[in-house]
Protein backbone atom coordinates (compact mmCIF):
# COMPACT_ATOMS: atom_id res chain seq x y z
CA UNK A 1 0.00 0.00 0.00
CA UNK A 2 1.59 3.17 -0.91
CA UNK A 3 1.93 6.58 1.07
CA UNK A 4 -0.80 8.21 -0.92
CA UNK A 5 -2.58 5.10 -0.81
CA UNK A 6 -2.36 5.37 3.10
CA UNK A 7 -3.40 8.90 3.60
CA UNK A 8 -6.57 8.64 1.41
CA UNK A 9 -9.82 7.48 3.10
CA UNK A 10 -9.19 3.85 2.35
CA UNK A 11 -6.07 4.08 4.37
CA UNK A 12 -8.57 5.29 7.22
CA UNK A 13 -10.55 2.39 7.03
CA UNK A 14 -7.50 0.00 6.59
CA UNK A 15 -6.21 0.81 9.97
CA UNK A 16 -9.25 1.35 11.62
CA UNK A 17 -10.73 -2.20 10.44
CA UNK A 18 -7.32 -3.81 11.51
CA UNK A 19 -8.03 -2.22 15.03
CA UNK A 20 -11.63 -3.55 14.85
CA UNK A 21 -10.44 -6.88 14.14
CA UNK A 22 -7.58 -7.21 16.31
CA UNK A 23 -9.13 -5.78 19.81
CA UNK A 24 -12.44 -8.06 18.84
CA UNK A 25 -10.46 -11.42 17.73
CA UNK A 26 -8.57 -11.18 20.70
CA UNK A 27 -10.97 -10.47 23.19
CA UNK A 28 -13.03 -13.30 21.51
CA UNK A 29 -10.40 -16.05 21.37
CA UNK A 30 -9.52 -15.25 25.53
CA UNK A 31 -13.17 -14.77 26.41
CA UNK A 32 -14.37 -18.67 26.90
CA UNK A 33 -11.18 -19.59 29.16
CA UNK A 34 -10.87 -16.55 31.01
CA UNK A 35 -14.67 -16.37 31.60
CA UNK A 36 -14.40 -20.21 33.16
CA UNK A 37 -10.68 -19.67 34.72
CA UNK A 38 -10.40 -16.57 36.04
CA UNK A 39 -14.46 -15.26 36.60
CA UNK A 40 -15.91 -18.54 37.35
CA UNK A 41 -18.64 -18.40 35.11
CA UNK A 42 -21.62 -21.06 34.68
CA UNK A 43 -23.50 -21.35 31.46
CA UNK A 44 -26.25 -18.80 32.99
CA UNK A 45 -23.70 -16.34 33.03
CA UNK A 46 -22.29 -16.92 29.84
CA UNK A 47 -25.67 -16.26 28.40
CA UNK A 48 -26.53 -12.96 30.17
CA UNK A 49 -23.21 -11.87 29.06
CA UNK A 50 -23.48 -12.16 25.31
CA UNK A 51 -27.48 -10.69 25.97
CA UNK A 52 -25.87 -7.85 27.26
CA UNK A 53 -23.17 -7.90 24.56
CA UNK A 54 -26.12 -7.39 21.78
CA UNK A 55 -27.99 -4.66 23.65
CA UNK A 56 -25.59 -2.18 21.92
CA UNK A 57 -26.27 -3.38 18.59
CA UNK A 58 -30.07 -3.25 18.96
CA UNK A 59 -29.43 0.52 20.46
CA UNK A 60 -26.86 1.36 17.30
CA UNK A 61 -29.86 3.63 15.86
CA UNK A 62 -28.69 6.07 18.83
CA UNK A 63 -25.90 7.02 16.20
CA UNK A 64 -27.48 9.34 14.37
CA UNK A 65 -28.35 11.47 17.68
CA UNK A 66 -24.43 11.66 18.33
CA UNK A 67 -23.96 12.82 14.93
CA UNK A 68 -25.59 15.67 15.87
CA UNK A 69 -22.43 17.23 17.53
CA UNK A 70 -19.93 14.83 16.52
CA UNK A 71 -18.61 14.38 12.61
CA UNK A 72 -18.86 10.56 11.59
CA UNK A 73 -14.73 10.26 11.64
CA UNK A 74 -14.59 12.15 14.97
CA UNK A 75 -17.17 9.62 16.05
CA UNK A 76 -15.48 6.13 14.48
CA UNK A 77 -12.31 7.22 16.26
CA UNK A 78 -14.09 7.30 20.01
CA UNK A 79 -15.38 4.44 18.86
CA UNK A 80 -12.44 2.98 18.56
CA UNK A 81 -10.91 4.51 21.76
CA UNK A 82 -13.85 2.87 24.10
CA UNK A 83 -13.33 -0.58 21.92
CA UNK A 84 -9.31 -0.65 22.73
CA UNK A 85 -9.73 0.39 26.48
CA UNK A 86 -12.44 -2.05 26.83
CA UNK A 87 -10.19 -4.49 25.49
CA UNK A 88 -7.07 -3.74 27.63
CA UNK A 89 -9.10 -3.40 30.78
CA UNK A 90 -10.88 -6.73 30.24
CA UNK A 91 -8.69 -8.90 32.57
CA UNK A 92 -8.16 -6.17 35.19
CA UNK A 93 -11.61 -7.28 36.61
CA UNK A 94 -11.85 -10.95 36.88
CA UNK A 95 -15.58 -11.41 37.94
CA UNK A 96 -19.14 -11.95 37.15
CA UNK A 97 -19.67 -8.08 37.08
CA UNK A 98 -16.74 -7.03 36.10
CA UNK A 99 -16.37 -8.41 32.77
CA UNK A 100 -20.24 -7.65 32.26
CA UNK A 101 -19.17 -4.29 32.80
CA UNK A 102 -16.14 -4.56 30.52
CA UNK A 103 -18.22 -6.79 27.74
CA UNK A 104 -20.00 -3.79 27.45
CA UNK A 105 -18.05 -1.05 26.77
CA UNK A 106 -16.18 -2.75 24.47
CA UNK A 107 -20.02 -3.57 22.90
CA UNK A 108 -20.53 0.04 23.02
CA UNK A 109 -17.15 1.15 21.05
CA UNK A 110 -17.37 -2.15 18.67
CA UNK A 111 -20.88 -1.93 17.30
CA UNK A 112 -20.82 2.32 17.08
CA UNK A 113 -17.54 1.81 14.94
CA UNK A 114 -19.29 -1.12 13.00
CA UNK A 115 -22.27 1.73 12.39
CA UNK A 116 -20.04 4.42 11.38
CA UNK A 117 -17.48 2.02 9.46
CA UNK A 118 -20.49 1.03 7.13
CA UNK A 119 -21.82 4.64 6.54
CA UNK A 120 -18.27 6.05 6.18
CA UNK A 121 -17.59 2.81 3.34
CA UNK A 122 -21.20 3.73 1.29
CA UNK A 123 -19.78 7.61 1.42
CA UNK A 124 -16.08 7.68 0.34
CA UNK A 125 -16.33 4.71 -2.00
CA UNK A 126 -17.99 5.26 -5.37
CA UNK A 127 -20.12 2.98 -6.83
CA UNK A 128 -18.37 1.39 -9.10
CA UNK A 129 -15.33 0.38 -6.68
CA UNK A 130 -16.73 0.12 -3.51
CA UNK A 131 -17.26 -4.05 -3.97
CA UNK A 132 -13.69 -4.11 -4.79
CA UNK A 133 -12.59 -2.20 -1.93
CA UNK A 134 -15.04 -3.61 0.71
CA UNK A 135 -13.22 -6.80 -0.43
CA UNK A 136 -10.17 -5.69 0.17
CA UNK A 137 -10.72 -4.37 3.64
CA UNK A 138 -12.57 -7.26 4.47
CA UNK A 139 -9.18 -9.08 3.53
CA UNK A 140 -7.35 -6.76 5.62
CA UNK A 141 -9.86 -7.67 8.45
CA UNK A 142 -9.35 -11.30 7.72
CA UNK A 143 -5.42 -11.01 8.38
CA UNK A 144 -5.26 -8.93 11.83
CA UNK A 145 -7.61 -11.27 12.94
CA UNK A 146 -5.28 -14.13 11.61
CA UNK A 147 -2.45 -12.38 13.34
CA UNK A 148 -4.07 -11.67 15.91
CA UNK A 149 -4.36 -15.41 16.94
CA UNK A 150 -0.85 -16.10 15.94
CA UNK A 151 -0.17 -14.05 18.42
CA UNK A 152 -1.73 -14.93 21.20
CA UNK A 153 -1.04 -18.61 20.52
CA UNK A 154 2.39 -18.14 20.44
CA UNK A 155 2.12 -16.35 23.86
CA UNK A 156 0.58 -18.48 25.83
CA UNK A 157 2.29 -21.51 24.39
CA UNK A 158 6.08 -20.07 24.49
CA UNK A 159 6.23 -17.53 27.57
CA UNK A 160 2.72 -18.88 29.85
CA UNK A 161 1.47 -15.08 29.48
CA UNK A 162 -1.45 -14.55 31.55
CA UNK A 163 -4.54 -12.98 30.70
CA UNK A 164 -4.24 -9.61 32.45
CA UNK A 165 -0.88 -8.84 30.27
CA UNK A 166 -3.01 -10.81 27.10
CA UNK A 167 -5.90 -7.93 27.19
CA UNK A 168 -3.66 -5.35 28.10
CA UNK A 169 -1.46 -6.39 24.86
CA UNK A 170 -4.26 -6.57 22.53
CA UNK A 171 -6.38 -2.74 23.89
CA UNK A 172 -2.86 -1.25 24.28
CA UNK A 173 -2.21 -2.08 20.34
CA UNK A 174 -5.87 -0.91 19.64
CA UNK A 175 -5.35 2.10 21.51
CA UNK A 176 -2.02 3.21 20.07
CA UNK A 177 -3.14 2.55 16.54
CA UNK A 178 -6.24 4.85 17.14
CA UNK A 179 -3.85 7.37 18.61
CA UNK A 180 -2.21 7.40 15.21
CA UNK A 181 -5.18 8.03 13.42
CA UNK A 182 -6.04 10.79 14.72
CA UNK A 183 -2.38 12.54 14.73
CA UNK A 184 -1.62 11.28 11.43
CA UNK A 185 -5.29 11.43 9.20
CA UNK A 186 -6.98 14.72 8.11
CA UNK A 187 -10.49 15.18 8.55
CA UNK A 188 -11.52 14.08 4.96
CA UNK A 189 -14.97 15.69 3.19
CA UNK A 190 -18.21 14.12 2.60
CA UNK A 191 -19.39 14.81 -0.80
CA UNK A 192 -22.86 15.55 0.82
CA UNK A 193 -24.51 16.36 4.26
CA UNK A 194 -26.08 13.64 6.55
CA UNK A 195 -29.67 13.62 7.82
CA UNK A 196 -29.60 13.83 11.32
CA UNK A 197 -32.65 11.73 12.48
CA UNK A 198 -33.82 8.38 12.03
CA UNK A 199 -34.96 7.81 8.57
CA UNK A 200 -37.51 4.56 7.48
CA UNK A 201 -38.26 4.89 3.87
CA UNK A 202 -40.57 2.77 2.15
CA UNK A 203 -38.14 2.56 -0.98
CA UNK A 204 -35.57 0.47 1.78
CA UNK A 205 -38.27 -2.50 2.93
CA UNK A 206 -36.20 -5.02 1.46
CA UNK A 207 -32.99 -4.08 2.05
CA UNK A 208 -34.44 -3.65 5.86
CA UNK A 209 -36.13 -7.54 5.34
CA UNK A 210 -33.22 -8.75 4.22
CA UNK A 211 -31.08 -7.48 6.39
CA UNK A 212 -32.87 -8.77 9.70
CA UNK A 213 -33.04 -12.54 7.73
CA UNK A 214 -29.33 -11.96 7.50
CA UNK A 215 -29.03 -11.03 11.60
CA UNK A 216 -31.17 -14.16 11.91
CA UNK A 217 -29.26 -16.48 10.31
CA UNK A 218 -25.51 -15.22 11.28
CA UNK A 219 -27.04 -15.59 14.93
CA UNK A 220 -27.44 -19.55 14.29
CA UNK A 221 -24.31 -19.82 12.70
CA UNK A 222 -22.07 -17.88 15.49
CA UNK A 223 -24.07 -19.41 18.34
CA UNK A 224 -25.17 -22.91 17.18
CA UNK A 225 -22.48 -24.19 14.34
CA UNK A 226 -19.38 -23.59 16.99
CA UNK A 227 -21.68 -25.61 19.44
CA UNK A 228 -22.06 -28.40 17.29
CA UNK A 229 -18.57 -29.15 16.67
CA UNK A 230 -18.08 -29.62 20.64
CA UNK A 231 -21.32 -31.27 21.36
CA UNK A 232 -21.31 -33.64 18.98
CA UNK A 233 -17.85 -34.72 17.31
CA UNK A 234 -16.12 -33.39 20.45
CA UNK A 235 -13.51 -30.79 18.73
CA UNK A 236 -11.06 -28.49 21.73
CA UNK A 237 -10.02 -25.41 21.98
CA UNK A 238 -7.16 -26.02 19.33
CA UNK A 239 -9.20 -27.33 17.20
CA UNK A 240 -11.71 -24.81 17.16
CA UNK A 241 -9.32 -22.00 16.79
CA UNK A 242 -7.71 -24.10 13.86
CA UNK A 243 -11.19 -23.53 11.78
CA UNK A 244 -11.40 -19.57 12.72
CA UNK A 245 -7.79 -19.29 11.59
CA UNK A 246 -8.11 -21.35 8.43
CA UNK A 247 -11.32 -19.02 7.60
CA UNK A 248 -9.96 -15.84 7.72
CA UNK A 249 -6.59 -17.17 5.44
CA UNK A 250 -9.53 -17.94 3.28
CA UNK A 251 -11.02 -14.77 3.24
CA UNK A 252 -7.53 -12.77 2.85
CA UNK A 253 -7.25 -14.35 -0.46
CA UNK A 254 -11.04 -14.94 -1.19
CA UNK A 255 -12.95 -11.84 -0.37
CA UNK A 256 -11.13 -9.17 -2.67
CA UNK A 257 -12.25 -11.79 -5.49
CA UNK A 258 -15.95 -11.89 -4.23
CA UNK A 259 -16.30 -7.82 -4.70
CA UNK A 260 -14.60 -8.53 -7.94
CA UNK A 261 -17.06 -11.08 -8.48
CA UNK A 262 -20.35 -8.70 -7.56
CA UNK A 263 -18.72 -5.84 -9.72
CA UNK A 264 -19.00 -8.46 -12.52
CA UNK A 265 -22.37 -10.31 -11.77
CA UNK A 266 -24.03 -8.08 -10.00
CA UNK A 267 -26.32 -7.89 -6.66
CA UNK A 268 -28.99 -10.30 -7.40
CA UNK A 269 -26.81 -13.05 -9.08
CA UNK A 270 -24.47 -12.49 -5.89
CA UNK A 271 -27.24 -12.65 -2.95
CA UNK A 272 -28.75 -15.68 -4.98
CA UNK A 273 -25.87 -17.80 -5.02
CA UNK A 274 -25.14 -16.87 -1.33
CA UNK A 275 -28.63 -17.84 0.26
CA UNK A 276 -28.93 -20.89 -2.31
CA UNK A 277 -25.48 -21.92 -0.78
CA UNK A 278 -26.51 -21.33 2.54
CA UNK A 279 -30.09 -23.57 2.36
CA UNK A 280 -27.67 -26.14 1.57
CA UNK A 281 -25.34 -25.61 3.93
CA UNK A 282 -27.79 -25.54 6.89
CA UNK A 283 -29.33 -28.67 5.82
CA UNK A 284 -26.08 -30.01 5.48
CA UNK A 285 -25.54 -28.85 9.56
CA UNK A 286 -29.19 -30.49 10.40
CA UNK A 287 -28.00 -34.52 8.86
CA UNK A 288 -24.42 -34.41 8.85
CA UNK A 289 -22.80 -37.03 11.28
CA UNK A 290 -18.85 -36.53 9.77
CA UNK A 291 -16.65 -34.48 12.06
CA UNK A 292 -14.44 -33.63 8.69
CA UNK A 293 -17.85 -32.77 6.69
CA UNK A 294 -18.58 -30.51 9.28
CA UNK A 295 -15.77 -28.24 9.40
CA UNK A 296 -15.81 -28.38 5.83
CA UNK A 297 -19.45 -26.98 6.08
CA UNK A 298 -17.93 -24.36 8.65
CA UNK A 299 -15.81 -22.90 6.54
CA UNK A 300 -18.21 -23.07 3.50
CA UNK A 301 -20.59 -20.90 5.42
CA UNK A 302 -18.05 -18.76 6.27
CA UNK A 303 -17.04 -17.82 2.88
CA UNK A 304 -20.54 -16.90 1.81
CA UNK A 305 -21.17 -14.56 4.86
CA UNK A 306 -18.39 -12.79 3.19
CA UNK A 307 -20.65 -12.34 0.44
CA UNK A 308 -23.03 -9.93 2.15
CA UNK A 309 -20.86 -7.08 0.85
CA UNK A 310 -23.41 -7.17 -1.83
CA UNK A 311 -25.78 -6.48 0.44
CA UNK A 312 -24.12 -3.46 1.49
CA UNK A 313 -23.36 -2.84 -2.04
CA UNK A 314 -27.39 -2.90 -3.22
CA UNK A 315 -27.87 -0.62 -0.21
CA UNK A 316 -25.67 2.11 -1.77
CA UNK A 317 -26.95 1.78 -4.73
CA UNK A 318 -30.67 2.68 -4.00
CA UNK A 319 -30.23 5.17 -1.34
CA UNK A 320 -30.10 8.74 -1.35
CA UNK A 321 -26.95 10.10 -0.26
CA UNK A 322 -27.66 12.24 2.57
CA UNK A 323 -29.74 9.22 3.76
CA UNK A 324 -26.50 6.54 4.39
CA UNK A 325 -25.71 7.30 7.88
CA UNK A 326 -29.03 7.70 9.54
CA UNK A 327 -30.34 4.43 7.50
CA UNK A 328 -26.44 2.83 8.77
CA UNK A 329 -27.95 3.11 11.93
CA UNK A 330 -31.26 1.77 11.91
CA UNK A 331 -30.10 -1.37 9.64
CA UNK A 332 -27.65 -2.21 12.05
CA UNK A 333 -30.31 -2.13 14.84
CA UNK A 334 -32.45 -4.23 12.77
CA UNK A 335 -29.75 -6.63 11.95
CA UNK A 336 -29.75 -7.19 15.64
CA UNK A 337 -33.15 -7.81 16.61
CA UNK A 338 -32.94 -11.13 15.96
CA UNK A 339 -29.72 -11.45 17.85
CA UNK A 340 -31.86 -10.65 21.35
CA UNK A 341 -34.43 -13.72 19.97
CA UNK A 342 -32.57 -15.96 18.70
CA UNK A 343 -29.97 -17.67 21.34
CA UNK A 344 -32.48 -18.18 24.01
CA UNK A 345 -35.34 -19.33 22.06
CA UNK A 346 -33.64 -22.00 19.73
CA UNK A 347 -31.52 -22.73 22.58
CA UNK A 348 -34.37 -24.29 23.62
CA UNK A 349 -35.59 -25.87 20.25
CA UNK A 350 -31.90 -27.30 20.64
CA UNK A 351 -32.66 -29.41 23.94
CA UNK A 352 -35.59 -30.83 21.87
CA UNK A 353 -33.84 -31.77 18.68
CA UNK A 354 -30.70 -30.26 17.44
CA UNK A 355 -31.73 -30.68 13.73
CA UNK A 356 -34.69 -28.51 13.74
CA UNK A 357 -32.04 -25.43 14.76
CA UNK A 358 -30.76 -26.26 11.71
CA UNK A 359 -33.90 -26.50 9.43
CA UNK A 360 -35.25 -23.37 10.48
CA UNK A 361 -32.01 -21.67 9.89
CA UNK A 362 -32.41 -23.18 5.99
CA UNK A 363 -35.77 -21.95 6.22
CA UNK A 364 -34.45 -18.64 6.96
CA UNK A 365 -31.96 -18.85 3.89
CA UNK A 366 -34.90 -19.78 1.53
CA UNK A 367 -37.06 -16.77 2.52
CA UNK A 368 -33.90 -14.10 1.96
CA UNK A 369 -33.46 -16.53 -1.66
CA UNK A 370 -36.99 -15.69 -2.21
CA UNK A 371 -36.90 -11.96 -1.61
CA UNK A 372 -33.46 -11.37 -3.51
CA UNK A 373 -35.25 -12.20 -6.85
CA UNK A 374 -36.56 -8.99 -5.94
CA UNK A 375 -34.00 -7.03 -6.03
CA UNK A 376 -33.63 -5.14 -9.38
CA UNK A 377 -30.52 -6.55 -11.52
CA UNK A 378 -29.78 -3.20 -13.33
CA UNK A 379 -30.59 -0.44 -10.70
CA UNK A 380 -32.31 3.02 -12.06
CA UNK A 381 -31.44 5.25 -9.44
CA UNK A 382 -32.88 8.44 -11.09
CA UNK A 383 -36.84 6.10 -10.90
CA UNK A 384 -36.02 4.71 -7.26
CA UNK A 385 -35.50 8.12 -5.89
CA UNK A 386 -39.10 9.69 -7.56
CA UNK A 387 -40.92 6.51 -6.32
CA UNK A 388 -39.66 7.87 -2.47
Amino acid sequence: MSLVTMRSPFGFLAIATSIMAITFAGWMALLNNFAIEAAQFTGANMGMLQSLREIPGLLAFTAVFVLLVLKEQTFALISLCLLSIGVAVTGLFPSIYGLYATTVLMSIGFHYFETINQSLSLQWFNKDEAPQQLGRLMSIKSLASLLTYAAIWLSVTFFATDYQWLYLSIGGVGLLLTIYLIVAYPTFTMSSTQHKKIILRKKYSLYYILLFFSGARRQIFMVFAGFLMVEKFGFDVAQITALYMVNHLINIFVAPKIGQMISKIGEQKTLTIEYSGLVLVFIGYAVVDSAMFAAALYLIDHLFFAMAIALKTYFQKIADPEDIAATASVSFTINHIAAVVIPAAFGMVWLYDQALVFYFGAGLAACSLLLSQFVTPHLDKLSLRSSS
